[in-house]
């Protein structure tokens, strides 16, 4: 009888560490869908802001940037803190005066660690202005760098900081005596 009970104590004992030896195999598992899965959504939030800069759809940027003090933008040398100041002060100006925007970014590197992420890119922008009465086509790019942070479920940005490479400067023109 003594035999019986501890044979059933080593099964069940046996049992419960294979079961703890498969849980722990599945958590890496699972930790790198959920990583992927996170990673995916910041790219497509990423991709989101383009399109929305791209339409000029105010509504649509809303729903990928914060919307509170948090918002900081560094920009050409420019900053600006906070959502209603970044909407009202370049956001709104920026879409109001391009036309016909393409809006792209590649090279994109996500890293996510619990609820935030950080990206570097490589972004492209091109479109048409007006200059003084006249439409002329601009082309631009440079590189990125975007904080997120999953807020309600939501990848949103809380921090962007874009800069282009510095433009030749205008020839000198040789004086004559």
């Amino acid at each position: 009888m003594k035999a019986t009970k501890f044979k059933c104590r080593v099964a069940v004992i046996l049992g419960l560490v294979l079961v703890t030896i498969g849980f722990l195999r599945a958590v890496p598992e699972v930790a790198g869908t959920v990583q992927r899965d996170d990673e995916a959504a910041v790219r497509d939030a990423l991709l989101a802001s383009a399109t929305s800069f791209e339409k000029n759809d105010v509504a649509a940027a809303t729903k990928i940037w914060v919307n509170d003090e948090s918002l900081t933008v560094f920009e050409s040398g420019h900053a600006n803190y906070g959502w209603t100041d970044y909407r009202d002060n370049h956001l709104l100006p920026e879409m109001g005066e391009m036309k016909n925007t393409k809006y792209g970014f590649s090279d994109i590197h996500v890293h996510v660690a619990g609820d935030t992420a950080w990206v570097t890119l490589k972004y492209t922008i091109a479109a048409d202005v007006k200059d003084n009465g006249k439409t002329r086509h601009v082309d631009g790019g440079g590189l990125g760098t975007a904080i997120l942070e999953k807020r309600d479920g939501r990848w949103q940005i809380v921090h962007w900081h874009s800069s282009a490479p510095r433009r030749a400067p205008a020839p000198v023109s040789a004086k004559t005596p």
